[in-house]
């Protein structure tokens, strides 16, 4: 019986390897042959509604130089059809539940203009390169909250369960050395507001040329976001150190604070607890889509989708265009918007027994040529939908990389939304910025910290 016993467990544990092991030689060699080098199937779906990635976005349009806000490589292009109160049985099958919502909740100017599907994900060749390495060597680690033997690339880019595609979510490629100046609105039902105004850095660790596993350090990146207006809150700021398994050590925070001129801890700065200055209309874990910790939740792979999402949203992020024409009341200008058609993966994440979020399911749509995250269900204690959270994404092909210009998180209870990456009127991201890990220390918090 003892040695039965002993068998059973080391069956149990060679089935726990087996589901959390790399992928093999054998596998990997699809990448760039008939996957994309980020794992995406390159080839055209059955219908030809979705196109063959042909490498994305390459070269920028004729007359762009860094700096400028980017111009539309697409912009001759019209809608193929809208999808409307109307329509929306007939286009149901491809609609998020949470935009059908919005859908329903808004049927008079809730509308998906539905343009012709163009594949402009891509990276620098660095990226694909580290990705088809640590194919064969990423593995989950601490029953799935980690991330061991990855650096730089996408860790699973042939996934086989939930948490190997957030995974791939939080570890995709942003650029190195960020800073943007961007907006934030959260108006009333009656559409008014005061902007926020941050100005935002990043050091994304994770994804540096030269990193290695010392200088990783289980920090996939540093964050800092000061607080440029309204008067009343400028010139707080925050300082984040995101871990990549925070279940091994937790993000660590700190905030400065102007009525104090103190430099504070801020462990509360995780989960769903809110969002800076969102006015409660979104958890911090909801920002960039979604981010921090997995632990709370079970993670279950539905499958690949053909979905409509929002896509190549360059309109939402001209200079042409001002936040006020985007800030409307209930939702967003959708006259602004563009949506294609693209295959997504799906993942369901319920909250787990003896752990608390104001979600208890969430579904999540991530894009397969960037793992970006573009639509996530946010569901109520009634298994309602709650919140819908759309991330409007464009190529900024001076990098190259594939991440929201706009992300706008709308409550269908309430009746509000706050839309956050406003950079229209703004100073424009900037990806060539030359950031050091000693920028983002707590002493560095306290020098910047003068109002």
């Amino acid at each position: 019986m003892f040695i039965r016993a002993l068998l059973t467990l080391a069956a149990g544990a060679a089935l726990t390897i087996t589901l959390h092991a790399a992928i093999t030689a054998e596998e990997a060699a699809r990448l760039g042959a008939d996957l994309t080098p980020l794992g995406a199937e390159k080839a055209a779906n059955a219908a030809g509604t979705i196109p063959e990635w042909t490498g994305g976005i390459t070269t920028p349009p004729a007359g762009y130089t860094p700096g400028m806000h980017h111009p539309d490589p697409f912009a001759a292009d019209k809608p193929l059809f809208t999808v409307t109160a109307d329509t929306l049985a007939e286009h149901a099958a491809q609609v998020p539940a949470g935009i059908q919502a919005l859908i329903k909740a808004y049927p008079s100017t809730y509308r998906l203009p539905v343009y012709p599907t163009r594949r402009s994900a891509s990276y620098p060749s660095y990226v694909y390169e580290a990705t088809r390495r640590v194919a064969t060597t990423a593995v989950l680690a601490d029953g799935g909250n980690g991330v061991d033997n990855a650096l730089i690339g996408i860790p699973f880019p042939i996934p086989r369960d939930g948490q190997e595609v957030i995974w791939n979510h939080l570890l995709r490629f942003r650029g190195v050395g960020v800073t943007r100046t961007i907006a934030q609105a959260s108006p009333t039902r009656s559409g008014a507001y005061v902007p926020v105004q941050f100005a935002d850095e990043y050091l994304l660790n994770y994804s540096r040329p030269d990193v290695t596993p010392g200088t990783l350090n289980n920090v996939l990146a540093y964050f800092r976001q000061e607080v440029l207006s309204p008067a009343r809150l400028a010139g707080s700021i925050l300082l984040v150190h995101e871990t990549i398994n925070q279940v091994k050590e937790p993000r660590n925070a700190w905030v400065y604070n102007t009525g104090q001129r103190r430099v504070r801890r801020a462990p509360n700065v995780a989960y769903d607890n809110p969002g800076t200055a969102s006015d409660g209309m979104r958890t911090t874990d909801q920002f960039d889509m979604f981010s921090g910790a997995i632990d709370r939740y079970d993670w279950r792979l539905v499958g690949k989708q053909e979905m409509i999402v929002p896509y190549n949203s360059y309109l939402l992020h001209s200079d042409k265009v001002k936040v006020k024409d985007i800030v409307t009341p209930l939702h967003i200008n959708q006259d602004l918007t563009r949506y294609e058609l693209h295959r997504v993966w799906v993942v369901e994440a319920t909250l787990k027994a003896g752990t608390s979020h104001i979600y208890p399911r969430r579904t999540f749509y991530i894009d397969e040529d960037s793992w970006q995250a573009l639509v996530i269900d946010q569901y109520d204690s009634r298994g309602e939908i709650w919140r819908v959270s759309e991330g409007h994404c464009i190529n900024y092909y001076d990098e190259p990389t594939f991440w929201t210009t706009l992300e706008v998180h709308t409550d269908v209870v309430a009746g509000r939304y706050l839309a956050i990456g406003l950079d229209n009127e703004n100073r424009m991201y900037d990806f060539k910025a030359t950031r050091t890990q000693e920028d983002y220390t707590p002493a560095m918090l306290r020098r910047d910290g003068v109002r």
